[in-house]
């Protein structure tokens, strides 16, 4: 990506990668589209060698493939033990069953009825030895809990949220979560000096006709 960082998109930047790297660090960016924040969540991601992942939206799409979805980045996190952002913009919001989740999560770090029963052998089979490790009883109980700690601290969500219109007050007032769980990164219009700058970098190496 071609990126001009100047002064704003630098403290945003660091904004988000401050909360990144944070156990149980999840961030909402709330601005109008073409600001800026997929772009710096995304450099923020890699900054700490954090798999970014977001939803490919298909024709047929649902509510049974972002389940399927977010039961694989919880693997990831709470098995394997890797650290994932998840971006999501409120393009990708095709059904309110969505942000009903992703509260959970922020939450709880669980979806409830979320995970078959072949899942949740999966998850006793794989953490035990992890619990062991932990020098822990690996009962069923805490091999459940430790999966769950793990999810929560691995698993980061990224919010990029626009201010335009009423869907995100309705959305903040049905989804407590959303704003009690997340640090909040507002993205205000860009100052003359960073417009300055960008027009800057991007035409000084136009050739201009000579008058």
């Amino acid at each position: 990506m071609n990126l001009v960082f100047f002064e704003d998109a630098i403290l945003h930047t660091l904004r988000i990668a401050r909360t990144l790297r944070q156990p149980r660090g999840n961030i909402m960016l709330i601005g109008v589209g073409g600001s800026g924040k997929q772009s710096l969540s995304r450099m923020s991601s890699y900054m700490y060698d954090i798999d970014f992942k977001q939803i490919e939206i298909v024709k047929g799409y649902g509510e049974k493939n972002f389940k399927d979805f977010l039961k694989d980045r919880m693997f990831e996190c709470g098995i394997d033990g890797k650290k994932v952002v998840f971006a999501m913009t409120d393009g990708m919001i095709l059904q309110e069953s969505f942000l009903e989740d992703i509260n959970n999560i922020l939450n709880t770090g669980e979806v409830p009825n979320l995970m078959l029963p072949e899942d949740k052998d999966r998850i006793q089979n794989d953490v035990r030895e992890i619990v062991v490790q932990m020098k822990l009883e690996p009962s069923s109980e805490i091999i459940k809990q430790v999966f769950v700690q793990r999810v929560r601290e691995n698993f980061h969500i990224c919010l990029c949220m626009s201010p335009v219109g009423d869907d995100l007050r309705v959305r903040c007032r049905q989804f407590p979560s959303l704003v009690n769980c997340c640090t909040l990164d507002w993205f205000t219009r860009w100052n003359d000096d960073a417009l300055l700058f960008v027009s800057r970098e991007f035409l000084k190496e136009l050739e201009l006709p000579n008058e």
